[in-house]
């Protein structure tokens, strides 16, 4: 079988490709912003973490440290200021191009373990050369520690933890504003902590403080394993619970089949797809960005995919969806040369929140509609109609039914707040 083979010139040097997949490797290479020497950024700092093209269709990961200038003469005479830099090879490796599940996976799982490594060697570098590190007790500004947490964080954690500490941040500069710039492990107590928890009640609605609340005790226990803070102040403190989902906007049917009826200038057809799978199938914003057509089954109309959220957390993360026609309108049809072409180009999570508002807006909807109201409506969508707790349960891929339930009282206080809007009968 032929090859074709592709020349491509970057910098001084030529690199052959001897066939189509390799040119794609190539076409990805160019959005890295490689340097001449097939090198580019992944994350700044000293060490920073760098990965170099192979012409096999990987990147060889490297930490890059940078130790200052040293005054260097030349063979006329002259001195000259020379960088000393020095590179560290990690043995770790990313596909240029992952074509499957299981390789977009390894190199989410190989791009966290560098952060890690590349941090750590960080703290190193601080050590020796200025005999501190950021974990001691006495220096350490906890928001810059808790900004590398959120950092290194995996992508589908990563938003949530990042609200949780914008959430602390607010707080601190609102009740202790001599905190707002820098707060040591001593200033954290449990009485700081149950005012933050108040905060969070007092300014988000349903789980919303409960979520915020959780990641920002990832991030203090954290600090406790590493040794940063003695003992966390958290402790015994909890968030109110939150008895049903109502809490949350759900958007009624009659409410739907008019924001999908509303067109405007400027829309986003690609957020409007995205936003209908997630009220007709439930799909979580962080599954639907990494969705591709390789997860479709066309032949028995099936969607499956592993959540984000649970995939290291429970055995359970799988999920299959079965695709009815409309479901099969938003997803469409792709060739069979690119199976792992995302389903969806969306732009980023604040782009698609302004635009899904700005469009709720144009509808006329008053209610505060986020990504994951699409997914409550879907869930009361299919109680109200008599749907099985179970079948709901496993089609929005939870691992047990206690959170489905609180779907089921939102349903019943639907139900009370219906019969009690019947009007009064004198009889």
């Amino acid at each position: 079988m032929l090859k074709v083979a592709y020349w491509l010139l970057i910098g001084d040097k030529s690199i052959i490709f001897a066939n189509k997949r390799k040119q794609k490797y190539y076409t990805m290479a160019k959005s890295k912003n490689y340097r001449a020497n097939n090198t580019y950024l992944i994350e700044g700092g000293n060490p920073k973490l760098m990965g170099q093209g192979l012409s096999d269709g990987r990147d060889s990961l490297y930490l890059e440290y940078y130790y200052g200038f040293s005054e260097v003469v030349s063979k006329s005479g002259n001195t000259y200021k020379k960088i000393d830099r020095a590179n560290e090879r990690l043995n770790l490796y990313l596909w240029q191009a992952p074509r499957t599940p299981i390789e977009r996976q390894q190199n989410k799982e190989t791009l966290d373990l560098a952060k890690k490594i590349r941090f750590e060697k960080g703290q190193e570098l601080l050590e020796n050369n200025e005999g501190y590190r950021l974990k001691k007790k006495a220096t350490v500004n906890l928001l810059d520690y808790f900004q590398e947490f959120a950092k290194n964080a995996n992508v589908a954690d990563r938003r949530v933890i990042e609200g949780a500490l914008r959430n602390f941040k607010s707080f601190l500069l609102e009740e202790y504003p001599r905190f707002s710039n820098r707060i040591e492990a001593k200033d954290l107590s449990k009485e700081m902590v149950k005012k933050f928890v108040d905060y969070l009640v007092d300014n988000h609605r349903g789980q919303g403080a409960e979520t915020y609340y959780r990641r920002f005790k990832r991030m203090v226990n954290y600090a406790v394993e590493n040794d940063v803070i003695a003992k966390s102040p958290c402790k015994g403190i909890t968030t109110p619970k939150v008895d049903d989902i109502l809490a949350k906007d759900i958007l009624s049917q009659e409410e739907l089949t008019r924001l999908f009826e509303t067109h405007y200038s400027g829309e986003n057809p690609e957020i409007r797809r995205a936003f209908a799978l997630t009220c007709l199938a439930g799909v979580r914003w962080c599954d639907i960005i990494g969705l591709t057509y390789s997860n479709v089954d066309y032949s028995n109309r099936r969607l499956t995919f592993r959540q984000s959220k649970t995939q290291k957390h429970s055995s359970n993360s799988g999920v299959t969806i079965p695709l009815n026609d409309a479901l099969m309108a938003v997803i469409g049809t792709k060739g069979e040369d690119a199976p792992d072409d995302y389903i969806f180009h969306l732009p980023s999570s604040t782009m698609c929140l302004k635009a899904l508002r700005r469009w709720t807006k144009r509808a006329g909807i008053e209610k505060h509609i986020t990504w994951h109201c699409g997914r409550h409506s879907f869930a009361t969508s299919l109680l109200s109609n008599g749907a099985n707790i179970k079948v709901v349960s496993s089609l929005l891929g939870h691992s047990t039914l206690k959170f489905t339930e609180i779907y089921v009282r939102a349903v019943d206080k639907l139900k009370e707040d219906a019969i009690n809007s019947l009007p009064e009968l004198k009889i």
